[in-house]
């Protein structure tokens, strides 16, 4: 049977526990990120606990990501230099052991930025967050399911039931994890789904909603690396906490842009009796592939 995190099991506290450790810990993450998004992704990960580090040119990218606590790399704006500083950081994220995400953003229309998503999943990215679009267009163009098309820009014209198993064939491809935003976000490794029913449509009005998220996960990750903590749970932690975050933001705003820096101090403020009290998650049996 699913079982939910609403009552207090050992799910929540699970959950509580990894935002303790983002809280605790400090993790530095290493963002090379979206030019858009660079001050509103640093603020979210100072305001969750995190140190953020936007160390995105070649020469850099590399030393730094060897000592990172995670490292994230998001196609938003993929100039010259920072499509060399991203593979050089992944190649050494992966030799050093150090957890990363790829966010592909707006992949599989777009000449640049989709078959450097491609070469990027080659290199098994711990988790994969995007759009249900992106996530179906990414595992396509990749060749791990059918043809498909992809979103509008960063805008998803698909449903996430509709990328449950373009998703699990990217997770069995990476051996990793694979979050897939929407109204439902899930979370699947290609054998177990997560569903989290958090989050608010504010989100989608604020540019880098979904991007801070990616930095969040990162977190999340780096945080709990040291105790080798299943990258789905701590996955879902980050999502989750980011979705409750979004509520109680929404609750205060009048609007996109006092939602914005609602967002931030929620993040700030979220509190282990927020987090049980309002995560909604269930756990399938069903594997996504």
């Amino acid at each position: 049977m699913p079982r939910t995190v609403n009552d207090p099991t050992p799910q929540t506290a699970a959950l509580v526990d990894a935002l303790e450790r983002v809280r605790t810990r400090a993790p530095l993450v290493q963002c090379v990120t979206n030019a858009v998004v660079m001050q509103f992704t640093a603020n979210a990960l100072l305001a969750l606990g995190a140190s953020p580090a936007m160390v995105d040119i070649p020469d850099e990218a590399g030393a730094f990501a060897s000592g990172a606590d995670a490292l994230l790399v998001n196609l938003g704006t993929p100039y010259a230099e920072q499509r060399d500083a991203a593979g050089e950081a992944v190649e050494a994220a992966c030799a050093a052991g150090v957890p990363w995400v790829l966010d592909p953003v707006a992949v599989g229309m777009l000449p640049v930025r989709t078959p450097l998503a491609v070469r990027l999943v080659a290199a098994r990215p711990t988790v994969v967050r995007g759009n249900a679009s992106e996530v179906v267009a990414l595992a396509a163009t990749a060749g791990l399911s059918d043809p498909a098309a992809g979103g509008r820009g960063t805008d998803a014209t698909l449903s996430v039931d509709e990328a449950l198993r373009a998703a699990g064939a990217l997770a069995g491809h990476t051996h990793g994890v694979v979050a897939v935003s929407g109204p439902v976000d899930a979370v699947t490794d290609g054998d177990r789904v997560v569903r989290i029913d958090n989050g608010n449509s504010l989100l989608t009005r604020v540019t880098g909603g979904g991007c801070a998220l990616g930095a969040c996960v990162a977190a999340f990750l780096g945080a709990t690396r040291a105790d080798q903590l299943d990258p789905l749970v701590a996955t879902v932690a980050a999502v989750t906490a980011y979705g409750v975050a979004a509520e109680v933001a929404a609750e205060v705003a009048t609007g996109p842009g006092s939602f914005a820096v609602a967002l931030i101090d929620a993040l700030h403020h979220l509190d282990a009796t927020q987090l049980t009290d309002r995560a909604s998650v269930v756990l399938a049996t069903a594997s996504a592939r």
